[in-house]
């Protein structure tokens, strides 16, 4: 079998070297003393293997509260590895192993998980994404270009019926795709069975005419068994996107409704900042969506360029090229990025040329309703600045024959400019 490797940013008031092997011993087969049972054998067959200590830098206070005091406080990557034998193919044992007890050791004084490597056995063992970015691009009937989304809004108090009446507006505008809020999900003023019944009569009545079926992503997070009663409810109302709230659900909820339900996972990070804010602890996006993606997720949030949040425009392009990380094969399992908070035309051009291609969701709130075309003209504006990205005209050349575009372009670029 193959061995598991997980890379930690680690600062300690030890030795780099001391504070690995705590590490290692404590998420394997070791205690703080050696204990009866605890052969030679055994450490060498089941133990973490310290593979390799870089230090990188000293300061003269710890980064985060530390038991331990020190002159210095040593920072440094470590790479760990683990035997595949101790947790089996196993996602949630693998989460337990690298990121369990090791953040509060007292031999730590930050901690970060910054990468993972999983074994070819995982691929065998996970199904991955059941239709990524191809498959969704299919669905929804978009080519050679970013498919062009919303959220409703606001995010909850609209009646099933008044969520209706605006995804009305917005299919008739020409968007392609459509999600709840990740707060909006089955609460007794807009009923998911009730939602999902007024929805697709509007999805599906403006296929019947036009030959397009926009997609439409409905948030069914929820306990396991009602996820996936509602599940079998969306695919037998024609659905073709179900969203799912990843840290609520857990690994074992998104890949049992990955195995339950052949639709294209539209998986939303809400409580993200909780492990990305700080540089001193918790688990980086990369790793994160490894897990994810061999679960099943086939859509992934990873914010956007000038957004309202605190990640920097260069950790939005990062988070949204490691979706380019083969898992399996070539181009295996992968999945979808999602641009969104704040999203314009402004952004599309440059979102285009960083990402280098245009198979991912941009989804924009104010930036359609907000468009003084309304709804119409909003999708327009992003269309158009998605074709001249995918030409290679720069936006304000474009816009000087497509009025909507340049509408948003004035609108918008002033206020992005002043943030």
């Amino acid at each position: 079998m193959g061995r598991l490797f997980a890379t930690y940013d680690l600062e300690t008031p030890t030795t780099l070297e001391r504070a690995a092997e705590v590490i290692a011993g404590e998420q394997s087969s070791g205690t703080f003393l050696k204990l009866p049972g605890e052969t030679d054998r055994l450490r060498e067959e089941s133990g973490a293997r310290v593979e390799r200590i870089t230090a990188t830098s000293t300061s003269r206070i710890p980064s985060l509260p530390c038991r331990i005091t020190a002159e210095n406080y040593t920072r440094g990557e470590i790479v760990l590895s683990w035997p595949l034998a101790n947790m089996g193919t196993s996602l949630p044992n693998v989460l337990a192993t690298v990121a369990g007890n090791l953040f509060e050791l007292a031999d730590v004084s930050a901690l970060r998980l910054t990468d993972i490597t999983f074994p070819e056995e995982f691929t065998t063992a996970y199904p991955g994404p059941a239709h990524g970015r191809l498959g969704t691009l299919a669905l929804a009937g978009v080519r050679d270009r970013p498919m062009i989304g919303t959220i409703v809004k606001p995010s909850v108090g609209l009646t099933p019926v008044e969520t209706a009446s605006l995804v009305e507006k917005l299919v008739e505008g020409g968007i392609d795709f459509i999600k709840d809020d990740e707060l909006q999900a089955n609460g007794p003023h807009c009923p998911f069975e009730e939602r999902l019944r007024e929805v697709m009569k509007v999805i599906n009545s403006q296929a019947d005419r036009t030959g397009k079926k926009v997609m439409y992503a409905f948030n069914i997070t929820d306990e396991l068994d009602v996820m996936r009663r509602n599940a079998d409810l969306l695919q037998q109302a024609g659905g073709t996107c179900a969203m799912v709230s990843l840290f609520p659900l857990g690994l074992t909820g998104l890949t049992a409704i990955r195995r339950h339900v052949d639709l294209p996972l539209h998986c939303h990070r809400n409580g993200w900042g909780i492990y990305s804010r700080s540089p001193n602890i918790g688990i980086s996006f990369r790793v994160w969506q490894k897990f994810w993606r061999l679960a099943g997720a086939d859509h992934l949030h990873v914010n956007g360029i000038a957004n309202k949040f605190t990640e920097t425009d260069a950790t939005v392009i990062e988070n949204a090229r490691s979706l380019d990380d083969p898992l399996s094969g070539e181009h295996g399992y992968q999945a979808m990025p999602v641009f969104s908070s704040g999203q314009t035309a402004v952004q599309m051009e440059e979102t285009c040329r960083a990402v280098g291609h245009t198979d991912f969701i941009y989804c924009a709130g104010g930036g359609i309703m907000g468009h003084p075309g309304g709804v119409t003209g909003g999708v327009a504006s992003l269309k158009q600045a998605a074709e001249a990205a995918v030409g290679g005209i720069p936006a304000h050349v474009f816009a000087k024959d497509h009025k909507e575009l340049a509408e948003a372009l004035d609108l918008f670029g002033k206020k992005t400019a002043r943030e």
